[in-house]
Order: C-alpha cells, then structure tokens, then sequence
C-alpha cells in the first residue's frame, strides 16, 4: 500500500451560488491537479477535489503507468489556492518504462476526448487486452436495481446536478462504493483507485455510469480487467469497436429496461 501524505487544506467539493431569481444552489468545484511522477511532469487535469489519493493510483492503473498498486511506493497531496499538486512516487522499473513510453502530457486534461496532450494517434491503435474469455451476462433485474440506487449513492450530485458517477456493483446489482467527479473519466479513475486500494475483484461485479459510454471508459475499464460496464445514454460507435476488442459486455439503458450492446 503506497504512502499517503497531504499538505494543506483540501478545497470543498462544492461552492454556494444564487440562481437569478434568488434560489439558493451549489455548484460543483473544479481544480486543475498536476500529476506528477517522480518529480516529472506528466498531465493537468481538471477534477472535483475529493477522493484524490483514489484518484493517483486509479489514474496510474488506467494509463498503463503501473500494473499493480505495489508499483506506486508514496503519493503527496499539496493543496493549493490554485490548485492540487499530486506528487507520485514509482518503483525503480516502472520509472524507467514510463521514459520508454514517451507519452507525458503537457497539456490540460478536458472532460470530454481524454486525448489531451497525446503525441500521436498510435495509443488508439493499439490493442486493448481482453479481459474475459466470454462476455459477461448480467441480468435485467441486477441491471436495473444498480441503476434505480445511482441517484442515492451520488450525494455531490444531489447538490450541483452537474456531476458524473463511475459505481461498482456486485453480480446481483447491489451498488457497493460510488465515486464522483464533474469528468466521467475522473469518476471511473476514482473508483478503479478505491477499488484497488480495497483488494476488490474486478470478475465479481460491474460497473454503472452516469454517463455515455466513450472510447476512454472502455480503456480504463479493460485496463482494470472489469468484464461489463452499463451506462444511462449509448455509446459511440468507436467504443463499442473497442469493446468489442476487449471483450468487454456493454449495456445502455432502453426504454424502462437495459439492452446488450455487440
């Protein structure tokens, strides 16, 4: 288990705010954290400031920066007015392949592409592992029992209406930790980072968003090894491609019920 240190005083998740006609709302905080790797700079990325030790190891796993939890030795949180500076610390090997890899990023992360500060397009290319033999099933009853708990395991949600959750769910749909953050990516980070740090068993379970199902979801979730992911709105076209490479089941929301997607 990495060592976990912070530095001063973390932000709020949420802010007040005054809608014109005077009612009293909350809005959702966003921050640029810089993700730094022994001492290299390697991404800036616009997040909601809670849940971040989760999100520096899920960030490491779902990039390919490490392989496993044991290859992060220290994380430091250094909260500032401006932002957050999380300073990750590698094992020796994992060090020396993230030099041969040459993707660092210099760019800000934005909510939407995941594809910031990328040197080229080779990354969409290559292959995802497969992390079945078969594609999961799931049934209708666990799919809809997950996704009629979501509103009520997403408390920052409740306040701002703006932002997105990434839930894991056992087989029978019973949700059992959610993570929240205003980019979909960032929520699923979060929550493959909780995850990890639990010991949880990415075959037992699936996992739910709040969202549509983008390219970068099914990255991050094939690098988690996590078998079937459902989610509100449909994909995209080149997700379900990547999916399907994966071999990773997906499920989109139809009507009162939720559909297999191929």
């Amino acid at each position: 288990m990495p060592h976990i240190t912070e530095r001063g005083s973390s932000a709020p998740s949420s802010r007040p705010a005054r809608l014109a006609d005077g009612t009293a709302w909350s809005v959702a905080e966003e921050l640029p954290v810089a993700i730094i790797y022994n001492r290299r700079n390697y991404a800036v990325m616009l997040a909601t400031p809670s849940d971040i030790a989760d999100f520096a190891i899920g960030f490491s796993l779902s990039e390919g920066i490490v392989t496993r939890l044991g290859d992060i030795e220290a994380i430091e949180i250094i909260n500032q007015d401006i932002g957050i500076d999380l300073h990750i610390e590698l094992v020796p090997d994992r060090l020396e392949r993230l030099e041969i890899v040459h993707r660092r990023r210099n760019l800000p992360g934005r909510a939407g592409c995941g594809l910031c500060g990328l040197e080229n397009a080779e990354t969409l290319i290559t292959p995802l592992p497969r992390v079945s033999p078969a594609p999961v099933e799931l049934s209708c009853d666990a799919l809809a029992k997950a996704m009629a708990s979501l509103t009520d395991c997403q408390p920052l949600n409740s306040q701002t209406r703006s932002v997105h959750a990434a839930a894991w769910c056992n087989a029978t749909g019973d949700i059992l930790i959610t993570r929240e953050d205003v980019g979909r990516h960032n929520a699923l980070d979060k929550l493959i980072g909780a995850n990890a740090r639990n010991g949880v068993d990415h075959t037992a379970g699936f996992l739910v968003m709040s969202s549509r199902c983008s390219y970068e979801l099914i990255e991050k979730a094939a690098r988690a090894g996590i078998p079937a992911l459902a989610s509100i709105s449909a994909p995209t076209a080149f997700a379900l491609r990547k999916a399907a490479e994966a071999n990773i089941r997906l499920y989109a929301r139809s009507g009162t019920g939720f559909v297999a997607l191929d």
